[in-house]
């Protein structure tokens, strides 16, 4: 079936969005898994070739296109060879609507046009030590002292951690209220005094991806830097995690495209007892099994998107998606590495980072066993 998903701007949008990757990725991709972080040039590189800020308003350097296919195309790209570690798209999917809607006209002058160009990098910092998955146990505090609020606390396992410029921290700013009702959302900027950053953690996959620790000392954040309404940070959260849920799943389609692509072109030359391996009836029918689901998944996901951008898409709907489609793509790559025989276990081929990079999918943007609690609770369970 033609997927009618995508219209022919945004197709001519994919094109430029895989020259760039072609051009300023792909070549360096190698480098920065060994470096352990990107190169921070690249960030100016996809602002000039307007690949950030696609939904920001034109005034302040953005594409003004409200229309999140275009940050679908950007994410399945981004993965289709396994090049997530490049955190555009917690930057344009995460962190984006936080400022759109939550930020005051003076916040939107201060930050949006750097993020745009790509001069400001951003973070969202959630995730603590002892917290996980638990947004209500978060217990990085941000007192009231006159015109500032003072921050003090940790956060764990923080996308572009390294190179963030504004990192959105979650906090809690009410100590007498239950944590539904106790967090708020404050932006710290980098050079803030008290303001550290630690590890850059050693993961399985993403190596290229700067995940770190962030570490809150009295760090003195002006009260114009509060992002939305004081204590209504839980609910924040909540309202944007459909986005980010949906963006998972956008990154596990592209996985899933670019192994199948992958291993298809595999078998088709691995030549095994004068054959292709291909030809055997086990390549065949596993292939055609995925290629299936595939194809299940597309339109799903296309259906999910068109009701995203229409503003249907609801928590429990994208909170099964994001379990279900990061299931699929940790199945698919395991299968893949498998005929792939022994070369799939090198580094030297792409299914092996794929194999790598997806596992954390099914953790992150909530774990899948959370994911089916919220689907559980829904069905009245």
């Amino acid at each position: 079936m033609k997927d009618t998903l995508y219209e022919a701007e945004h197709e001519a949008f994919r094109e430029s969005v895989q020259a760039f990757y072609a051009k300023h990725v792909y070549p360096n991709y190698d480098q920065w898994e060994a470096d352990g972080q990107i190169d921070r040039e690249v960030w100016r590189e996809a602002g000039r070739a307007g690949l950030l800020g696609m939904d920001v308003d034109e005034q302040y350097g953005g594409g003004g296109m409200a229309d999140y296919r275009f940050n679908a195309i950007i994410g399945e790209e981004s993965n289709r060879l396994s090049t997530p570690g490049f955190g555009v798209t917690l930057h344009n999917d995460v962190v984006a609507p936080y400022l759109n809607e939550l930020a005051t006209d003076e916040q939107k002058q201060r930050w949006l046009p750097g993020f745009c160009s790509g001069d400001l990098v951003t973070a969202i910092a959630m995730t603590e030590p002892g917290t996980g998955s638990d947004l209500q146990a978060v217990r990085t505090t941000a007192r009231e002292d006159g015109d500032s609020f003072v921050i003090n606390g940790s956060k764990m396992f923080i996308t572009n951690g390294i190179l963030s410029d504004l990192v959105i921290v979650v906090a809690r700013t009410e100590e007498d209220k239950p944590g539904s009702k106790s967090l708020s959302l404050i932006v710290v900027e980098r050079g803030t005094e008290g303001f550290e950053r630690g590890r850059n953690l050693d993961k399985i996959g993403l190596k290229s991806q700067d995940t770190a620790e962030l570490f809150f000392d009295n760090v003195r954040v002006p009260k114009e830097n509060l992002l939305g309404e004081r204590g209504r940070g839980f609910y924040h959260l909540m309202n944007n995690l459909p986005q980010e849920r949906l963006t998972i799943c956008v990154a596990s389609m592209g996985a899933i495209d670019g192994m199948l692509a992958q291993t298809l072109d595999y078998v088709k030359n691995r030549q095994a007892f004068g054959q292709p391996i291909g030809n055997f009836q086990n390549s065949r029918f596993e292939l055609a099994e995925m290629n299936v689901q595939a194809q299940v998944a597309r339109s799903h996901l296309s259906a999910m998107i068109t009701a995203h951008n229409a503003g249907e898409l609801t928590a429990v709907e994208a909170a099964g998606a994001k379990m279900w489609f990061s299931t699929l793509q940790n199945q698919i790559a395991d299968r893949c590495l498998q005929l792939h025989g022994g070369y799939g276990y090198m580094n030297e081929y792409p299914i092996a980072r794929f194999f790598r990079d997806g596992r954390v999918q099914s953790i992150y943007g909530g774990t899948n066993e959370i994911m089916r609690e919220i689907v559980g609770r829904s069905m009245g369970l």
